[in-house]
């Protein structure tokens, strides 16, 4: 199983990204996707998460700038990320959960991508 995530940049504050994450050797469809992020000396944490059949799941602080999304047929996971804050750059990581759910929950997941850095200037 390969995870994929690329999108990262350096962006001004209340700017937008759009991360992307590629899967491959998994039955995409099949499987609960999430988004992670760590940034500089801190622990990881959820960001958002979509369900095999397309419910969402985000975390408080990024309800209502963030949205994720899926392409079952095309194999991909999107974060659209708007009004960007310094405290959003982090290490963005895709996660695949056999559990099929919105979760969020790091330890629900088996496979891990290799993140993607997101900095954000003020």
């Amino acid at each position: 199983v390969q995870l994929q995530a690329s999108g990262g940049g350096t962006v001004q504050a209340g700017g937008s990204l759009r991360l992307s994450c590629a899967a491959s050797g998994l039955t995409f469809s099949r499987f609960g996707m999430g988004w992670f992020r760590q940034g500089p000396g801190k622990e990881r944490e959820f960001v958002a998460a979509i369900s095999w059949s397309g419910d969402t799941n985000y975390a408080d602080s990024v309800k209502g700038r963030f949205s994720i999304s899926r392409h079952n047929l095309k194999n991909m996971l999107y974060l659209q990320m708007d009004s960007l804050k310094p405290e959003d750059a982090a290490v963005y990581h895709c996660a695949a959960s056999p559990n099929m759910a919105a979760d969020s929950a790091a330890k629900a997941y088996t496979y891990w991508g290799q993140g993607t850095l997101v900095t954000v200037s003020s």
